[in-house]
């Protein structure tokens, strides 16, 4: 099992492990995957209804080869898919099975029956497909959101080009109606646009000049110009759809198990045919071969693992699948798994709770020059993506000479440094000025508001105070997650009194202010350390350490940054974080439907199978235990589709 948070690309098996049919079910028109099943129907149907009229022409060469031609269309593709294992050296699959079983019920002359397990195999394998097919519709639908071609302008010229080919800087249109293709920021007045594709949300969303425009998103009105900051492999549509092809590569425990059970106990099933079979001679009295024959037949049918090989990937495809229509995407089926099992779950304040939407309420500056400074500041800030520093340089609105910068770093959980001009400039928290030695007014400390410090030639030089403002559904998500029997937990860098308040807002069962990434990372791990499985929500560079070290670590995917993403197990992309409690509502309905289907496969399964061994069972209860079961398991695992959350 590989590390829970390493790439996406961990962890990649070969699909036909997991589920041998996909590749009857690729691209075939339908009437190509349904005539062998048509004609075998038929043919089987006419042969059952001339055995009964026992018509002299119909002898038993002539009933042999007339089945034998109906076996054909639905048999041949599975005898030579099971050719095709046995050379590979997988020689105990469904294949295998239903092969020998139908071959052997030939041997004895049960013609009918032996058409007809391999006709039902193949219904139930077509029924299979289209489930599988149906449970990854909703995936597979995010990948026609990507625009193929964009109108860019160049040399006062509008050309039609591939997004590929847009440079970053350049300008591209986009006509009502039609879907963003780059990131870019937007230079016409204001539009509105449909992020369903996005979020999961059908509400239209109004975007203003300046503001962020994504791919994927759909412009609802005017003709709109948008600057491209983004080369189009970077874009966060195709970070999602990454992630997103690569989600059932990581298989959950369940199925890992899975996989290894049906390797060991198809071959166990098929020895215990054989004995079945001769074992018997040597305690029976009267021993028939042929009738021992049948009763290991009908036991090797009813064996075939395809209820449980089939419907259990289908139920996670289905979570998947399901979260992605509500702007939750898993990076792979084990989180599923893991979302069921937590407790206790962690959040960033600011960006995770609020909106991160700061606007600067006052600003102080001790020193003489304060214009100079402040558009300073604002300058140094352009270089961050952080919220905070967005709502300064909005403020100030600087000139901005980015060239002017030099010796820039940014140091996480304190703040920006950097020599503009002659002056060395810092901007950040009250840490920043510590770590610098900096001396400063204590009346710093008793600022309840969120603010940041200025400091210039490393002298103190004035602060600035912001506001956020917390989310809509923030107490509905913290309200929900302990109706669920789940512990609430804030860590911030933010002042104790700004997070005071917010937690008492939100009624958060602990909270933890003025926390360096390092310190965030250490009360998490005392959260381990007390036997809690823990989800982190957080959206910053600086969470990015917490979420890789969390069971489960997910991201606010609207606002967050690459790094928070990229770590991420899951990724919420409207940012809400009532969209948690789903992520975890759902999770935990895919694990249930997931052993529903393990019970009603195993159940059925050992009742039929010690009826066909007993005799009481023929090949009709056989074909019901093996095909009936995946079908009844596979519509079962299809309501996750249709479920609310």
């Amino acid at each position: 099992m590989c590390d829970q948070h390493s790439t996406i690309h961990c962890c990649q098996e070969d699909e036909s492990q997991e589920h041998h049919h996909e590749h009857q079910h690729s691209d075939n028109n339908n009437w190509q995957e349904y005539f062998p099943v048509m004609i075998s129907g038929i043919l089987l149907l006419l042969g059952i209804i001339l055995d009964n009229l026992k018509l002299s022409f119909f002898t038993s060469e002539i009933r042999f080869i007339g089945y034998f031609i109906t076996y054909l269309p639905v048999g041949f593709p599975v005898l030579k898919n099971a050719f095709k294992s046995i050379q590979n050296g997988d020689i105990f699959n469904e294949f295998f099975l239903m092969g020998l079983a139908t071959i052997g019920a030939f041997g004895i002359g049960e013609y009918p029956e032996g058409v007809a397990v391999m006709l039902f195999y193949t219904i139930g394998e077509l029924f299979q497909g289209a489930a599988v097919k149906r449970a990854k519709g909703s995936i597979k639908a995010l990948l026609d959101v990507r625009p193929d071609k964009v109108s860019v302008k160049r040399d006062e010229k509008i050309m039609v080009v591939n997004p590929a080919k847009v440079e970053i800087g350049e300008i591209i249109q986009v006509k009502a109606g039609e879907k963003v293709a780059l990131d870019g920021i937007q230079m016409t007045d204001f539009s509105t646009y449909n992020t369903a594709a996005l979020t999961g949300e059908s509400m239209p969303e109004t975007k203003q000049k300046g503001e962020m425009i994504l791919a994927g998103m759909i412009n609802l009105e005017t003709l709109v110009e948008i600057q491209v900051n983004t080369a189009f492999k970077d874009t966060k549509l195709s970070k999602i759809l990454e992630m997103v092809q690569n989600a059932t590569a990581r298989k959950s425990q369940t199925q890992l198990f899975i996989s290894k059970f049906a390797k060991i106990y198809t071959p166990i099933v098929f020895a215990l045919a054989v004995l079945i079979t001769f074992l018997p001679y040597f305690f029976v009295e009267n021993y028939l071969f042929q009738d021992w024959l049948y009763r290991a037949l009908v036991f090797l049918v009813i064996s075939c693992p395809c209820a449980l090989v089939v419907s259990i990937p289908l139920g996670y495809f289905g979570g998947i699948g399901a979260a992605s229509q509500h702007g939750i995407l898993f990076k792979g089926a084990n989180f599923l798994d893991v979302l069921t099992q937590v407790n206790a779950v962690v959040m960033d304040k600011t960006g995770t709770l609020t909106k991160g939407n700061f606007k600067v309420q006052q600003v102080i500056i001790v020193a003489n020059d304060a214009g100079n400074i402040l558009e300073k500041v604002a300058l140094l800030e352009s270089k961050s993506s952080h919220p905070v520093a967005k709502a300064i340089v909005e403020y100030v609105n600087p000139h901005l000479i980015e060239n002017l910068i030099s010796e820039f770093k940014e140091i996480s959980g304190h703040g920006l440094v950097g020599k503009i001009a002659e002056d060395e400039v810092m901007v950040g928290n009250l840490q920043l000025l510590k770590k610098y030695e900096i001396t400063f007014p204590d009346t710093l400390a008793t600022i309840e508001e969120s603010h940041v410090v200025i400091a210039v030639n490393r002298k103190y030089a004035g602060f600035i105070i912001l506001a956020d403002e917390i989310k809509a559904d923030a107490q509905q998500a913290i309200t929900d997650l302990q109706k669920l029997n789940i512990k609430t937990v804030m860590l911030s860098g933010d002042k104790k009194a700004v997070v005071a308040k917010v937690a008492k807002t939100l009624n958060i069962n602990e909270a933890f202010a003025e926390l360096l990434p390092e310190n965030k990372v250490e009360h998490l791990q005392k959260l381990k350390d007390q036997h809690f499985t823990v989800a982190f929500v957080g959206d910053g560079i600086n969470d990015a350490p917490v979420i890789a070290l969390s069971d489960v670590g997910i991201a606010m995917g609207g606002m967050g940054s690459d790094a928070s993403i990229e770590t991420a197990d899951v990724v919420i992309q409207n940012d809400q974080p009532s969209k948690i409690v789903t992520a975890i509502r759902i999770a935990k309905a895919t694990k249930s439907i997931v052993w529903q289907n393990i019970a009603l496969a195993f159940g059925v399964k050992v009742l039929v199978l010690i009826l066909g061994a007993g005799g009481l069972a023929n090949m009709w209860e056989a074909v019901f235990a093996d095909v009936g079961v995946a079908l009844l398991a596979i519509m079962n695992a299809v309501r996750i589709q249709r479920m609310k959350f």
